[in-house]
């Protein structure tokens, strides 16, 4: 995980960058990472932008 995604960067962030992911619903769990969803962006967890690069999910 990169140093952005960790420690002092994200207490700054509200809830510590915690919240409800929008791909696969988990709650309390780090959203920190930004995808294009059609013309906005949002903010999904670890796993699923590993899912979306690689296939195995879509933002539908």
């Amino acid at each position: 995980m990169a140093k952005s995604h960790r420690g002092k960067g994200i207490r700054e962030l509200v809830s510590s960058g915690r919240g409800v992911c929008p791909v696969c619903k988990r709650e309390n769990i780090k959203v920190l990472y930004e995808q294009d969803a059609g013309e906005k962006k949002i903010k999904i967890c670890k796993t699923c932008r590993a899912a979306l690069k690689h296939g195995k999910k879509s933002l539908a």
